[in-house]
């Protein structure tokens, strides 16, 4: 970028010296090109300054959707574990009813108490990943 605001000058100081018959002086010309890259330099590290800020909110936006994304797959797989567990909780209970008096009930207990350490499998699982 200095080399282009170098330039520019030159070629403003090149014009001003056409379009008068007295040159411009080395020391004026010499605090122009200072100035010049002085104005460079501080542009240059304000578009730097720029260019960390979005860098950092883009890296922070990242972040937060592969949080959401987590929190998603997550509950996702909450919802297959549970939706398994109850179907196979069906399943049980209708085997259930081919047996009678305290062996089914048993089997029922049995049954009711697979589902609840099922659910419960998923929802510690569902925090673990959602950590």
């Amino acid at each position: 970028m200095n080399n282009k605001v170098c330039l520019v000058l030159s070629a403003a100081v090149l014009m001003t010296v056409m379009g008068c018959s007295q040159p411009a002086s080395t020391g004026s010309v010499q605090q122009a090109v200072a100035d010049a890259r002085q104005d460079a330099a501080r542009d240059d590290a304000r578009a730097s300054q720029e260019a960390a800020k979005v860098d950092a909110n883009a890296s922070e936006d990242v972040a937060k959707a592969a949080e959401k994304a987590d929190d998603k797959k997550a509950e996702s797989a909450y919802d297959v574990a549970v939706t398994e567990a109850e179907g196979k909780y069906k399943i049980d209970s209708e085997k259930c009813k081919a047996l009678s008096g305290d062996a089914q009930q048993a089997c029922k207990d049995q049954a009711d108490a697979a589902l609840k350490t099922a659910r419960a499998d998923a929802l510690a699982a569902k925090a673990a990943k959602q950590s």
